[in-house]
């Protein structure tokens, strides 16, 4: 099923790429620098892919703390902590991936 993924994904990738590259006209694509129609695209798709993997870190972290505070009840306090810790640095990981994309110069 990851493969089936992946492979959409790359295919949705090169269509987009395709795309753009055709939309532009025979003078333009010479006056345009090479990767200048590739960089604005990728950002908004980085931004999803870390969205996206934050969101499964985030449910994997979850998951886990409620399984070791149904283990040991004793515990939860600390699991809640360090759950909470955690969950900060997926997030803050997302929010830097974001950041970059919006200060990134437009070309």
């Amino acid at each position: 099923m990851i493969k089936v993924k992946l492979f959409l994904m790359s295919a949705l990738i090169t269509l987009i790429m395709v795309g753009t590259a055709a939309a532009q006209g025979p003078g333009e694509a010479a006056a345009a620098s090479e990767h200048s129609w590739f960089i604005p695209r990728l950002g908004s798709f980085a931004v999803g892919l870390a969205a996206l993997g934050g969101a499964l870190g985030d449910g994997r972290a979850i998951a886990a703390a409620c399984e070791g505070t149904a283990r040991n009840p004793g515990a939860g306090g600390r699991i809640f902590t360090m759950l909470l810790l955690g969950l900060a640095l997926i997030e803050t990981l997302v929010l830097f991936t974001f950041l970059t994309v919006l200060l990134q110069k437009e070309p």
